[in-house]
């Protein structure tokens, strides 16, 4: 198999996330599709009902741990995913190994290879579970007005990852730390560079997810070659 384009290079399947193995609350996957072969990290092993280690991901697995009312959605988006190599994102509910309900959003970006062409999807899981009752259920208004009172850089980007996913202001500052530790550069710079990218595709509605999804699994590659957001 061909190496994987530095810019597309995934996560590392034994990622822990944020806040230790006891929060569980963001974790990283890659997929091959030609190989059709998964990595899951320790967290979305986890989030799942297994042991990091424990177990070998594959498609059957992975489907069978969807919600009965979300299984055809998933395959679908995968579907998509081997057809196209479509960057997606989709918030569903997983049922793990001693049959409880999780709620997450899974975000994929393109996994390329050296020459640019499209062989997976990497990306990352953020377990929603704790806060669907409230945080998903607030309204855009709600939202809005976090991102207008929040100060900084930092603060600026939580509001955007809310509204793009639909995850409360813990959730989010927890993604954007994540970043920052996977790819050691530093959260605000993470942050800046992530409002950047914001601000020069507002204009672009078609397919804001899409690339918002991109943007954020490459930001750091480019948070050293700007000057700050003032």
């Amino acid at each position: 198999m061909s190496d994987v384009a530095p810019e597309a290079q995934p996560e590392s399947s034994t990622t822990e996330p944020v806040g230790g193995e006891s929060a569980m609350l963001v974790g990283s996957f890659r997929f091959l599709v030609a190989e059709d072969a998964w990595e899951w990290s320790a967290a979305v092993a986890r989030m799942h009902g297994y042991e990091p280690g424990s177990v070998v991901p594959t498609t059957e697995l992975m489907l069978s741990h969807k919600h009965p009312d979300d299984k055809s959605h998933v395959a679908a988006i995968l579907d998509n995913v081997r057809a196209h190599g479509a960057p997606f994102s989709s918030r569903h509910r997983i049922i793990d190994t001693k049959g409880e309900t999780h709620h997450v959003v899974v975000v994929g970006d393109r996994l390329l290879d050296e020459d640019g062409t499209a062989i997976g999807t990497f990306g990352f899981y953020i377990d929603v579970t704790d806060a669907f009752e409230s945080d998903i259920k607030e309204s855009v208004d709600d939202a809005v007005a976090e991102i207008a009172s929040s100060r900084g850089a930092i603060e600026q980007a939580k509001g955007a990852l809310m509204l793009a996913y639909g995850i409360s202001a813990e959730r989010a500052f927890e993604v954007l730390t994540w970043r920052s530790q996977e790819t050691n550069v530093k959260l605000r710079e993470v942050a800046r560079q992530l409002l950047r990218d914001i601000s020069s595709m507002l204009d672009a509605p078609q397919g804001f997810r899409e690339a918002f999804n991109h943007i954020l699994l490459t930001t750091a590659t480019r948070a050293d070659e700007q000057p700050p957001v003032e």
